[in-house]
Protein backbone atom coordinates (compact mmCIF):
# COMPACT_ATOMS: atom_id res chain seq x y z
CA UNK A 1 0.00 0.00 0.00
CA UNK A 2 1.00 3.59 -0.42
CA UNK A 3 1.23 6.05 2.37
CA UNK A 4 -1.91 7.11 3.49
CA UNK A 5 -2.95 10.68 1.85
CA UNK A 6 -5.23 13.32 3.62
CA UNK A 7 -3.63 12.02 6.98
CA UNK A 8 -3.90 14.29 9.86
CA UNK A 9 -1.52 13.51 13.21
CA UNK A 10 -1.50 15.11 16.45
CA UNK A 11 -2.07 15.02 20.06
CA UNK A 12 -4.67 12.60 21.42
CA UNK A 13 -7.64 14.52 22.91
CA UNK A 14 -9.24 13.71 26.13
CA UNK A 15 -12.01 12.90 24.71
CA UNK A 16 -11.09 10.48 22.20
CA UNK A 17 -9.76 7.90 25.23
CA UNK A 18 -12.40 5.32 24.15
CA UNK A 19 -11.80 5.62 20.70
CA UNK A 20 -8.20 4.79 21.16
CA UNK A 21 -8.85 1.80 23.55
CA UNK A 22 -10.97 0.59 20.64
CA UNK A 23 -8.19 1.05 17.80
CA UNK A 24 -5.62 -0.76 20.42
CA UNK A 25 -8.21 -3.46 21.05
CA UNK A 26 -9.06 -4.34 16.88
CA UNK A 27 -5.29 -4.02 15.96
CA UNK A 28 -4.28 -6.32 18.80
CA UNK A 29 -7.04 -8.65 18.55
CA UNK A 30 -7.57 -8.15 22.33
CA UNK A 31 -8.23 -5.76 25.23
CA UNK A 32 -4.65 -6.31 26.79
CA UNK A 33 -2.89 -3.38 24.80
CA UNK A 34 -6.24 -1.29 25.60
CA UNK A 35 -6.56 -1.74 28.47
CA UNK A 36 -2.97 -0.81 28.95
CA UNK A 37 -3.17 2.61 26.97
CA UNK A 38 -6.11 3.67 29.24
CA UNK A 39 -4.27 2.74 32.42
CA UNK A 40 -1.66 5.00 31.69
CA UNK A 41 -3.32 7.87 29.94
CA UNK A 42 -5.63 8.08 33.04
CA UNK A 43 -3.03 7.53 35.78
CA UNK A 44 -2.03 11.19 35.42
CA UNK A 45 1.52 9.56 34.11
CA UNK A 46 3.64 12.07 31.99
CA UNK A 47 3.04 11.19 28.57
CA UNK A 48 3.14 11.81 24.76
CA UNK A 49 -0.06 10.72 23.47
CA UNK A 50 -0.89 11.23 19.74
CA UNK A 51 -3.49 10.43 17.05
CA UNK A 52 -3.65 9.66 13.41
CA UNK A 53 -7.08 10.80 11.71
CA UNK A 54 -8.45 10.12 8.20
CA UNK A 55 -11.65 11.94 7.27
CA UNK A 56 -12.25 13.09 11.16
CA UNK A 57 -12.28 9.12 12.31
CA UNK A 58 -9.33 7.98 14.30
CA UNK A 59 -7.52 5.26 12.94
CA UNK A 60 -3.98 4.93 15.06
CA UNK A 61 -2.65 6.17 18.47
CA UNK A 62 1.17 6.02 19.41
CA UNK A 63 1.81 6.49 23.33
CA UNK A 64 5.05 7.83 24.17
CA UNK A 65 5.49 7.39 28.63
CA UNK A 66 7.94 8.62 30.81
CA UNK A 67 10.30 5.99 32.33
CA UNK A 68 12.37 6.00 35.81
CA UNK A 69 15.87 5.65 34.89
CA UNK A 70 18.17 7.48 32.23
CA UNK A 71 17.14 11.49 32.59
CA UNK A 72 13.86 12.32 30.50
CA UNK A 73 13.31 8.87 28.87
CA UNK A 74 10.39 7.60 27.22
CA UNK A 75 8.51 4.42 26.54
CA UNK A 76 7.45 3.69 23.27
CA UNK A 77 3.91 1.85 22.90
CA UNK A 78 1.82 0.06 22.62
CA UNK A 79 1.31 1.66 19.08
CA UNK A 80 -1.82 1.02 17.07
CA UNK A 81 -3.01 1.06 13.30
CA UNK A 82 -6.66 -0.03 12.62
CA UNK A 83 -6.69 -3.18 11.01
CA UNK A 84 -7.62 -1.99 7.57
CA UNK A 85 -5.07 1.03 7.52
CA UNK A 86 -2.01 -1.05 8.49
CA UNK A 87 1.07 -1.31 6.38
CA UNK A 88 0.01 2.15 4.44
CA UNK A 89 2.40 4.08 6.21
CA UNK A 90 0.38 5.10 9.85
CA UNK A 91 2.32 3.43 12.16
CA UNK A 92 5.29 5.26 11.34
CA UNK A 93 3.99 9.17 10.82
CA UNK A 94 2.75 8.42 14.45
CA UNK A 95 6.03 7.23 15.37
CA UNK A 96 7.80 10.18 13.68
CA UNK A 97 5.29 12.91 15.05
CA UNK A 98 5.77 11.31 18.61
CA UNK A 99 9.68 11.55 18.25
CA UNK A 100 9.10 15.01 16.76
CA UNK A 101 7.27 16.33 19.72
CA UNK A 102 9.39 14.36 22.15
CA UNK A 103 12.55 16.16 20.70
CA UNK A 104 10.47 19.40 21.24
CA UNK A 105 9.88 18.81 24.59
CA UNK A 106 13.36 18.11 26.09
CA UNK A 107 13.42 14.34 26.17
CA UNK A 108 16.35 12.65 25.81
CA UNK A 109 16.09 9.06 24.75
CA UNK A 110 13.32 6.37 24.04
CA UNK A 111 13.04 2.99 24.29
CA UNK A 112 10.94 0.29 22.88
CA UNK A 113 10.63 -3.60 22.92
CA UNK A 114 9.60 -4.80 19.08
CA UNK A 115 10.48 -5.67 15.76
CA UNK A 116 14.27 -4.48 15.57
CA UNK A 117 13.82 -4.38 12.05
CA UNK A 118 10.91 -1.44 11.85
CA UNK A 119 12.14 0.29 14.86
CA UNK A 120 15.60 0.34 13.40
CA UNK A 121 14.09 2.82 10.49
CA UNK A 122 13.64 5.51 12.80
CA UNK A 123 16.97 4.61 14.68
CA UNK A 124 16.18 2.39 17.63
CA UNK A 125 19.37 0.28 18.34
CA UNK A 126 19.41 -2.66 20.60
CA UNK A 127 23.00 -1.46 21.77
CA UNK A 128 21.88 1.93 23.40
CA UNK A 129 19.45 -0.61 25.37
CA UNK A 130 21.80 -2.26 26.68
CA UNK A 131 22.43 -0.49 30.12
CA UNK A 132 19.09 -0.65 31.42
CA UNK A 133 18.11 -3.16 33.67
CA UNK A 134 14.90 -4.92 31.97
CA UNK A 135 13.81 -8.36 32.36
CA UNK A 136 12.70 -8.34 28.65
CA UNK A 137 16.32 -7.03 27.94
CA UNK A 138 17.89 -8.75 24.24
CA UNK A 139 17.70 -7.75 20.60
CA UNK A 140 13.86 -6.54 20.68
CA UNK A 141 14.68 -4.52 22.81
CA UNK A 142 15.75 -0.98 21.76
CA UNK A 143 16.46 2.66 22.50
CA UNK A 144 17.45 5.61 20.33
CA UNK A 145 18.75 8.63 21.33
CA UNK A 146 16.83 11.97 21.04
CA UNK A 147 20.29 14.17 22.77
CA UNK A 148 23.33 12.68 21.09
CA UNK A 149 25.19 10.69 24.08
CA UNK A 150 22.12 11.11 26.28
CA UNK A 151 22.82 7.20 27.05
CA UNK A 152 26.40 6.92 26.80
CA UNK A 153 27.64 5.53 30.43
CA UNK A 154 24.28 4.90 31.83
CA UNK A 155 23.44 1.61 33.00
CA UNK A 156 20.92 0.88 35.82
CA UNK A 157 17.24 -0.55 36.19
CA UNK A 158 14.54 1.24 33.88
CA UNK A 159 11.11 1.44 35.40
CA UNK A 160 8.01 1.93 33.55
CA UNK A 161 4.84 3.14 34.61
CA UNK A 162 3.17 0.58 36.80
CA UNK A 163 0.22 0.04 34.78
CA UNK A 164 2.81 -1.91 32.77
CA UNK A 165 3.18 -4.52 35.46
CA UNK A 166 -0.16 -5.80 35.17
CA UNK A 167 0.70 -6.96 31.39
CA UNK A 168 0.76 -10.92 30.87
CA UNK A 169 4.11 -11.99 30.31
Amino acid sequence: MSAETGLVVREMRPDELLFVETIHATAFDGIDEAQLTKAVIESGHETISVVAAHDGFLVGHALFSALDGPERGLALGPVAVAPDRQGAGVGARLINFGLELARERGWRSVFVLGDPHYYGRFGFRPDLARGADVSWAGPAFQALELVPGALQGWQGPLVYPEPFAALPE
